[in-house]
């Protein structure tokens, strides 16, 4: 019999495994999931919707087609979450703030359809703050959510709900958004596996600039199994690429031969830690180690790209909430109403030159890197911080400091990964950023499996966190 603990940490890529040799069942192993959940979210708080009746129909649903020998897609009976912003049909999306009407989805999204097309058991949505636009678990809406590494600890965001459920064993496949580092940055403080994959390489609705969908996972390989179902098109995204035929499970092979750079300077936003840049030194390490040829690049991002990136979506955030009412503009994030309103009565030139700023940043990202196959650099400058913190600062003024490493490649659509390289002496996770080629996701995933299977021991995360051992799990050890 295995244990909960022991189902719970499974990779989806094993538990396909044991599904078509019959050594384990969907039902099994949702149960296990659930009551994972059922013993830890009251202090995570990862789960929006939570809908664990039609989890278990829909694992009873996948256990029948594995019995039949007729599975309907490459994850079905794998237990799945999907970002609160990311629409399934019949559940509202507050988009983390309290200021928001609920009205029910008509339909899924285009991640979510593939998800249930594929089989895949939804567990139920997850968490994020107030209009995607903090680095942090905290919103007006949903109840804070804490990093499963310790709970006194901020899981980053926007992804904040994914990146927590993930590392708490809440399965292994979870979806999420990225407009400047929202699957990276809560992938790198909850020491899990992210993918932003190229600009449209996975279908969204509605589609912005930068902003994509894609996996937090425990392992490279889960990324790419997910990225096969993810990156199907869907119609709804006028600006989504064409599909591409790529195989997705050919990770295997080594960095021999490539060329590599090392980013250790952003070029403006917060200063870089110690334990941070040495972690990354480390990995860069590893691939000359293994025949990479790794030079070294100054930063190609500037301050005042990054103000003017800031601002724009300061402003966006302003036409948002100069159209609520005065009695929902009070429901709002203090710290994300504070932040809207100082994007309010910006001069239509200064605008302007804020978008051009975002093809500037494309530019200079595609020019400062096309000589390389990937680059490797901090996901944060930092490590995590409080729980009930908005952002690393805890300041409304240098609210988006922390995203300098992350922010280009939404803008270059360049695609860029984030795995675990080190740790801190207080245990706090940190993230390597693998980047790479547009529209090279594959070579991305591939470098970030090669790097899990070299990195040490002492680097690769050991599930489940310590934290959650500490909660008496049915069935764990």
């Amino acid at each position: 019999m295995n244990s909960d603990r022991e189902l719970t940490e499974l990779t989806a890529v094993e538990l396909i495994e044991a599904y078509s040799r019959r050594v384990l069942s969907p039902v099994e192993v949702h149960a296990a999931v659930q009551r994972r959940i059922d013993s830890v979210e009251s202090t995570i708080g990862a789960l929006y919707a939570p809908d664990p009746q039609a989890a278990a129909e829909a694992a009873r649903a996948s256990e029948a087609r594995w019995r039949a020998g007729e599975p309907i897609g490459a994850i079905d009976g794998i237990p799945v979450t999907v970002k609160e912003n990311i629409a399934t049909r019949g559940v509202p999306l507050p988009a983390g703030t309290a200021a928001s009407d609920l009205v029910p989805a008509e339909e899924d999204g285009p991640a979510a359809a593939r998800i249930r097309e594929a089989g895949g058991v939804i567990l139920g949505k997850t968490t994020m703050p107030d209009i995607g636009m903090l680095s942090s678990g905290l919103s007006s809406f949903h109840q804070l959510t804490r990093n499963p590494w310790n709970p006194a600890w901020n899981p980053g965001g926007s992804s904040a709900g994914a990146a927590a459920a993930c590392a708490a064993g809440y399965g292994p496949l979870h979806v999420g958004s990225d407009i400047g580092g929202s699957l990276r940055l809560p992938a790198s403080w909850t020491a899990t596996v992210s993918l932003k994959p190229s600009f449209g390489r996975v279908p969204v609705d509605p589609p912005y600039y930068g902003r994509v969908v894609g996996p937090i996972t425990r392992t490279a390989a889960d990324a790419a199994l997910f990225m096969g179902i993810l990156a199907q098109p869907d119609d709804r995204d006028y600006m989504s690429l064409p599909p591409a035929a790529i195989d997705w499970s050919a990770l295997d092979g080594d960095v021999a031969g490539l060329r590599v750079a090392l980013l250790l300077d952003a070029g403006c936003g917060l200063p870089v830690q110690e334990p941070v840049r040495a972690a990354v030194e480390a990995a860069a390490k590893e691939f000359e180690q293994a025949g990479a040829v790794v030079e070294p690049i100054g930063p190609f991002f500037t301050a005042d790209q990054l103000h003017d990136l800031d601002l724009f979506w300061r402003v966006r955030g302003w036409e948002w909430f100069s159209q609520l009412s005065h009695e929902k503009q009070s429901r709002v994030l203090p710290y994300i109403a504070d932040w809207c309103r100082s994007g309010a009565d910006t001069p239509g030139v200064v605008l302007m030159r804020c978008v051009n700023r975002m093809l500037e940043i494309a530019k200079c990202t595609v020019q400062a890197t096309k000589d390389f196959d990937l680059v490797l650099s901090p996901v944060a400058p930092v490590v995590t911080y409080p729980a009930e913190w908005p952002s690393p600062t805890n300041d409304v003024e240098r609210a988006l400091e922390h995203i300098a490493f992350t922010a280009p490649y939404n803008f270059s659509g360049q695609p860029a990964a984030s795995v675990n390289c080190g740790w801190t002496a207080d245990g706090k996770p940190i993230g390597l950023q693998i980047a790479g080629r547009r529209f090279d996701d594959l070579g991305v995933l591939r470098a970030t499996h090669w790097y899990e299977q070299v990195r040490g021991p002492d680097v690769s995360p050991a599930w489940p966190p310590a934290a959650m051992r500490t909660y008496a799990v049915h069935g764990g050890g």
